[in-house]
Order: structure tokens, then sequence, then C-alpha cells
């Protein structure tokens, strides 16, 4: 065996008794995948953003003309509209009852807490106004951990989730109105419970669900939704709405239109144009506008006056008047932001390498169990979070004196001062707990006592919370719950940025601008635990209205990206891994080149002709999983080109010698299902044999030997005829002319509404359907399963042709990965067929073929077969 060329191949293939990763000798079938390895799965689909170019569609295109044309691009925009306003009213509900339960758990403890001071000691009676809370606490967690339980994929941000939708995956139950329910409503009793969750990430779920939801104007959860509204019926359409809702959520959540826009461009879309960026844009002002028109008018009582602009809103950073000495942040303390962004992406590599560990184990030994064991762990949760709160508050919080009410910057989210969210907590008048001002409040508040407060935090008041948030929050995230993780990444790096400023100003006696190093504490924080580079910096700059801070910011996120990627992904990208979701990254390695198309296609076909017997679609339906289904014929003509030598066809012939085991199979597959038919008609068609063939010579190559005969005339082969044991080798390889691919949903509706002809007739006799009557069942098609199989006449025959894509993107057996790749990812393709310099396929290449584990393993097994 020859070594590959570089150093890569050489360490990996060349090698005796080397040892590969489990994934790889899983794909190559050798060992059976270890317990604690995830592979990505295969029941995992493809979106169908490619458009279907099919007669039907054809027919729609031919009626257009530039007013139909400019009616439903008016349309477009409507929806636009309509997803923006209605994602900035899902945040002004979700703030308000937030705020609402928050507010009314705070003060009912607080008066209990007051009333025992009086009545009972100095401390009071902590153990009763720590029952209250717990009751409390527990009590919000419980109804969304139910939620959650109604509806499983509720829990979490929902952002790796829409991250696979926007990258091309389809995951079921992901967009449905019941997960926009449980999601919505859960959050407000995770976030009210106590727990170290924010509610901005699932807002950016819940925006790309009215995204996803609204446009088609019906619901598979609730029937009696269901409006005859035959625009936006297609993935392609539906995966733009997603994009623009994701956008959406993202500038509730923060007040940043522009950063919601770059992160469904970041974080998720492979297929961009420059109209969905201004339709997307346009989404992400109206959230924007609608959320802080209410909120401005409720809080302040002036409506029309825009004041709040997101539910996270960090306030303006500014010197006091009378400071003339003071400087938001100067080019000496970018040393220090490059150090704080490599801290903050060590400190993120390690709370992501912690709630890995602890996703795995739930997947081991939590989720497998019965459901209400889920429940019991966010409960679990709950307790020690509120207890671990209270008594760190109480022994480990210090009294400090209160300072003047700051000059500038006064104001929070609502109408209440800064000054006004100190928690006193058995402290006497004139001072306040430090530890219980920062676990006491509302995230936001705590995020603004960081970022704006004069007043000090002690050093081991900062370092304490940092700890206890840290481990705590790691721990939440990951609970059934609808949990973000946001703002308590951005709470845990204020703590440590603060903590710096600290240092710097008291031990060094630095002249610094607090806020500003607590700002860049969270940002490099949040980044080591994201890896987001361009959308997080800029909602960062429009969330703090400061653009000064956009250098210090962006580079503190590019130096927290680049260590944290030193040692493992994101948190998103961890999650999806963990889910088996096939992701396609922005492009592939270098290395990776060295395969073709033809290494990594899989080249056992199941195929269609342009004119089928029902019985044999009947039979490929329910003997097969595949989705998509070449339209192929004999091409006899290719024959002759076998005895000239042709090397392409030669090729094609080598890539199919491998399926002939895999056809034979499946043939036998389809007997079984023939014989089950209510036809005798279907039934005797597996007793059926071909003429006998004469038997070659023992030790002669069979394949060369086609190649070495003179041509000679296949036998004749009716539609519902499918590849058979009994055929010769020369039958097995005929050349087969690639016309389209059909997808199964198409051929399960054909043979539902009957489209077909009699034996007898022409195929212009057969019935045509419309494309809506093709798509009226979208996004739940029926199955095969589903049909009556007694009502059909398996003889009948099935003209594909009209309804099949004729015209898909294809590539040749030598392209090379990279470019196989990103005609994949960009074109947003669900199925790539190969096709030969004949017109014959030859194989057909889908996600999971070009996922990084499954071209690393053919990478490894290319360099063996070299």
């Amino acid at each position: 065996m020859a070594c590959c060329g570089n150093c890569f191949c050489c360490q990996c293939c060349c090698r005796e008794g080397e040892t590969r990763t489990p994934e790889e000798l899983a794909i190559l079938g050798e060992i059976q995948v270890e317990e604690d390895e995830i592979l990505p799965r295969k029941d995992y689909e493809s979106l169908d953003y490619d458009r279907c170019i099919s007669e039907p569609y054809m027919e729609i295109l031919e009626g257009m003309n530039s007013k139909k044309t400019k009616k439903y691009e008016a349309v477009r925009w409507m929806m636009m509209f309509a997803i923006g306003v209605t994602v900035g009213l899902v945040g002004l509900f979700v703030d308000f009852f937030v705020r609402l339960f928050s507010q009314i758990k705070f003060t009912l403890v607080g008066q209990s807490s007051a009333i025992a001071t009086l009545l009972c000691s100095d401390k009071g009676c902590l153990p009763l106004s720590l029952l209250e809370l717990l009751a409390f606490n527990m009590t919000f967690v419980f109804i969304a951990s139910v939620l959650v339980l109604i509806e499983p994929v509720a829990a979490g941000s929902g952002i790796p989730e829409i991250k696979s939708y926007l990258n091309g995956v389809k995951i079921p139950g992901i967009v449905r109105l019941r997960t926009f329910l449980c999601k919505a409503a859960g959050v407000l009793f995770s976030v009210a419970g106590g727990l170290f969750v924010g509610k901005e990430g699932p807002m950016i779920h819940s925006g790309a669900i009215v995204g996803a939801g609204l446009p088609q104007f019906q619901s598979i959860t609730f029937k009696r939704i269901n409006f005859d509204f035959p625009y936006f019926r297609s993935d392609r359409d539906k995966r733009d709405f997603v994009s623009a809702g994701a956008a959406a959520g993202v500038a509730a959540a923060f007040g940043a239109p522009i950063g919601g826009t770059l992160f469904s461009l970041e974080e998720g879309c492979s297929f961009w144009n420059q109209g969905l960026t201004w339709k997307v844009l346009f989404c992400s002002m109206s959230a924007t506008f609608t959320l802080n028109f209410f909120r401005s008018g409720i809080n302040f009582n002036k409506w029309g006056s825009f004041q709040l602009p997101g539910l996270l809103n960090f306030g303006e950073f500014k010197c006091s008047d009378g400071d003339k000495n003071c400087h938001l942040w100067t080019a000496v303390d970018l040393a220090f932001f490059v150090l704080m962004g490599v801290v903050g992406g060590l400190l993120g590599a390690l709370f992501n390498c912690m709630n890995k560990s602890l996703a795995k184990y739930r997947i081991r030994h939590i989720h497998p169990k019965a459901k209400f064991i889920r429940v019991l762990e966010s409960l679990l949760v709950a307790m020690v979070t509120t207890v671990v709160i209270f008594a760190a508050s109480i022994l480990l919080g210090e009294c400090r004196e209160l300072s003047s009410p700051t000059t500038h910057n006064t104001t929070l989210s609502g109408s209440e001062d800064i000054n006004s969210t100190i928690r006193q907590f058995f402290c006497t008048n004139k001072t306040y707990n430090d530890m219980a001002t920062l676990f006491f409040n509302p995230q936001e508040a705590a995020i603004h006592q960081l970022f704006h407060q004069d007043g000090t935090f002690s050093p081991v008041t900062l370092s304490v919370f940092f700890l206890l948030y840290f481990l705590l929050a790691c721990w939440t995230y990951g609970l059934s719950v609808p949990s973000g993780l946001f703002v308590p990444s951005l709470l845990c790096g204020a703590a440590f940025g603060r903590l710096v400023a600290n240092i710097l100003k008291v031990k060094l006696g630095m002249a610094i601008y607090s806020g500003t190093f607590a700002l860049i504490g969270a940002a490099a924080f949040l980044g080591g635990v994201v890896r987001m580079t361009i959308s997080l910096t800029v909602i960062l700059i429009e969330s703090t209205n400061e653009i000064t801070y956009g250098l210090p910011i962006m580079i503190t996120l590019m130096v927290a990206k680049w260590t944290g990627d030193f040692f493992n992904k994101g948190i998103y990208d961890i999650h999806i891994e963990l889910r088996g979701v096939p992701l396609l990254e922005w492009e592939t390695e270098a290395e990776m080149d060295k395969l073709t198309a033809s290494d990594i296609m899989e080249p056992n076909l199941t195929y269609v002709y342009p004119h089928t017997r029902v019985q044999s679609l009947v039979s490929i339906l329910r003997t097969t999983v595949y989705h998509a289904f070449p339209v192929v014929t004999e091409n006899r003509q290719n024959e002759r080109d076998f005895m000239k030598g042709n090397i392409l066809v030669s090729n094609n012939i080598h890539f199919k010698k491998s399926s002939v085991v895999s056809r034979a199979g499946e043939q036998r597959r389809r007997c079984q299902s023939m014989k089950s038919y209510p036809s005798s008609e279907l039934r005797n068609v597996c007793d059926e044999h071909n003429a006998a063939v004469e038997p070659a010579e023992e030790g002669e190559d069979l394949l060369q030997q086609m190649l070495e005969r003179r041509y000679a005339p296949y036998p004749n082969l009716y539609p519902d005829q499918s590849p058979s044991e009994e055929w010769t080798m020369e039958e097995r390889f005929r050349p087969l002319t690639f016309h389209g691919l059909i997808l199964r949903s198409q051929l399960v509706n054909l043979l539902i509404r009957g489209v077909c002809y009699a034996e007898n007739q022409s195929s212009a006799t057969q019935p045509r359907l419309s494309y809506a009557e093709m798509t009226e069942d979208y996004p739940r098609y029926p199955d095969i399963h589903d049909l009556d199989l007694a009502l059909l006449n398996p003889r009948m025959i099935v003209d594909v042709t009209p309804y099949m894509n004729p015209c898909p993107y294809t590539v040749s057996p030598n392209t090379h990965i990279s470019q196989v790749f990103n005609l994949f990812r960009t074109m947003g393709l669900r199925h790539l067929p190969v096709v030969n310099a004949v017109g014959e396929i030859v194989g057909i290449i889908t996600r999971h073929n070009l996922t990084h584990e499954f071209l690393v393993a053919k990478l490894r097994q290319h360099c063996i077969t070299i």
C-alpha cells in the first residue's frame, strides 16, 4: 500500500495497526458506534429549497403577468410586515407577564421578610421567607416543565433547531403552533421561577414559528384554522419566512434590527439574495418599532414616543458631566480587552465542555426514563438555585453604603430609577446588600447594576456571584424547560468584567470606566460560549447605542472565538451535534478535494420509468424509504459505445458493479410486498421468470465479457419490471438515461388522486393535476400506507413526466468535493444526481453524504485504496 502525498494521509492511512475514530469506523461498517459517540442521524431530511420546474409549475408561470407578479410581491411584503408586528406583540406579552409574575413574587417575599424582621429577630424568620420563595419558584418551574412535556421540542432556547432549519434540515414539530404556545407560555414561568435562563433565545424560536405559520393560514394542531390561501406553499417560501421571523425575534429581544438580519445570515441561511435581505430587514424593523411603541406607552404613558427598543437594552454609557478626565475607553485599554477575550474564550470553552457532559448524561440516563423524571430534575435545579442564592445573600453578601443617584442613565427599561433596584435584604437603613442586589433582581436589572451603578461591588461578592452563576447556568441549560442562554451569559460575563475593573481601579489605581469593562467582559464570555462574531458585534453595538464600542467589542469577540475554537465548538453547534443533525458547515477542508463525487455518492439507486405501472410504484414506495427517485429510460444506443472503449462509460459500469447485490435484494423485498397486494395479477408477477441465460464459463469476469461482446438487443422491458436476480450482467448494466427526479410525496399524491391511464389508451387520457392540487396537502403529505390498495388497478400506468423535475442540478462523477459541497449548500438542494458524460445516472448525493464525519471516513478509505 503506497502512502498518500501529504502528512494528513500519512498519519491517517499509512500505518498498520492504526486507530480510527468510532465515527469513521461506524460509517465504514467495521465496528458498532460506541455509546458516548453520536453520529448524524439519517432520519433527518433536507428541505426542498430548489424549485421543481414541473409542468404544473410552468403553467402558473405562463399565467403570470407583470400585474400578477406585483400583486404576489405585495402580498409577500404584507406578510413580512405582519410577521414583524406579531413577533413584536409576542415580545410584549412575554415581557409584561414575566415582569408581573416577578413583581408579585418579590413583593410578597419582601413583605414577608420585612414583617418577619420586626416580629422575630434581627435576621428575621429566614426559614419562612425561604419557604415562600421556594413555593413560588417551584410552582412556576413545574408549570414550565409540564408545558414541555406537552411539546418536547419547546425545551431549550430553540436556536440550535432554528439554525438547523435555516441550514436546510427538516426537524419534525419545530415550527408548529403547539410548539409556539408551549414555548411562549413556558418561558414566562421559567424566567419568573428564578432559573438562570433568559427569554431572548425563546423569542428567536417564537419569531421563527410565527414566520413559518402566519403566511400559511392553516394549522395542523387546530384543524379549523384552514383558509384558502394558496400562496407560499413550499419549503422555499417557508424557509425564507422562517429567516425573517428569526431575525424579527432577535430584533425584538435586543432592539437590534440590523443585528437580527445578520443573525439569520450568519447562523443559518445558506442561500441569500438582495431581495430577501431587504425584506428581512423590513420585518425586523417592524418588530422593533411595534414592541417599542407599546412598551414605551405602557411604561411611560407616552404613546407615540419610542424609548424602549427591545426587551434587553444596556442603556447609555456616558461619563459624568463634570468629570473631564473620564473616558469610556482608551487605546491602552485594548490590551486588557484582548486578554479578557482570551479568558472569556477559555471560560466559554469550559462552560461548553461541562454542559456537553451534562447533556450526554441526560441523553443516556434521564431521557430514556419516564417523562416525570425530567420534571423532577427541573424542580431539583429550581430548589437548589433558590437555596443557593438565598444562602449566598445572607452569608456572603456585604452591606454597603448607598451612593448618591447617578447623574446619567438613571432609567431602566421601566419607569424605575436604577437605585430603586438595590436590595437591602436585612441590611440597615442607607445600606444595601450587594449580593442580594445581583441575585434578587430580574437579570436585566442586575446587568444594569453592573454596567451603570456607581456604587462598588466587593471583589469577593463578584467572584462568588460569577462562580455560582457559572455553575448553576451550566446546569440549567438543557433542562426540560424553555430557556435562553444570552442573558445568563451576559450577566455572568458582566460580573467577570466588573471584577477586572475593580482590580485595575482599586489595586492598580488606573482611571478607567467600570461600565466599559463590564460590557467587554459580557461580550467576551458570551462570545466564548456561542462563538458568534458579525451578528453579535452588531447586536451589542445596537443595544448600547454607542458606535465607539464597535472596535473593542469586535476585537474581544474575535479573540474569544479563536481561543474557544482551539478546544471545542460553540454551545449551539454542540447541541446540534448531540441531536445528530447533519449540519453542513460553510465549506469543506482543503484535503477533501482528493475525493470526487463518485467516491461519496450512493450508487444503489431505486428508479422509476416515465410510464410505470401502478403495481410497480406501490411496490417501490412500500419497500423503500427514499424521498426521491430518478426517472430513467433505457438508452440502447449507448450499448454500442461499450465497444468503442469509452472510458467514461466503462467507469460508469464500474460504479454500478457494487450495486448488483443490493438491487437483487430490493427485488426480493418488492416481491414480498407484491404478494400482499389484493390483486392476483400483481401476486403472480413475482412468480414469472425471465428466459434462462446461458451461464458464463467458470472463472470469467462477466463484466469484462459484456464489454467484449458484440451488440445484442435487450430483452423487452415493461414498465412494471424491476431489476431481477435472473437478469444477465448485460441486463443489469443497461445504460439508463436520466430524465429527472420525482419525489415520494408526488408519487403518493398521484396514486391517491387516481392519476393514471389504461394500457390500451394514450397517456393523453391521464387526468392532469394543477399546481394547487399538487401542493394542497403541504406540509403534511399523505403516506403510502394511507392508500387503499383495493381501489387501485395494478395494471394501470402512471405517466410521471409532467410532475417530475426535468432539470435538477447535476454533477459529473469526476467533480471535486468542494464544488459538490458548495453547489449543494448554496442552492439548498435535497438530492444531487451524479450523471456521466453520456447522460446516464450513476449515483445520487444527499446531505448525509456531505457531513464531516462521512467525508473524513471516505477520505481514509480513499487513502487506503491508493
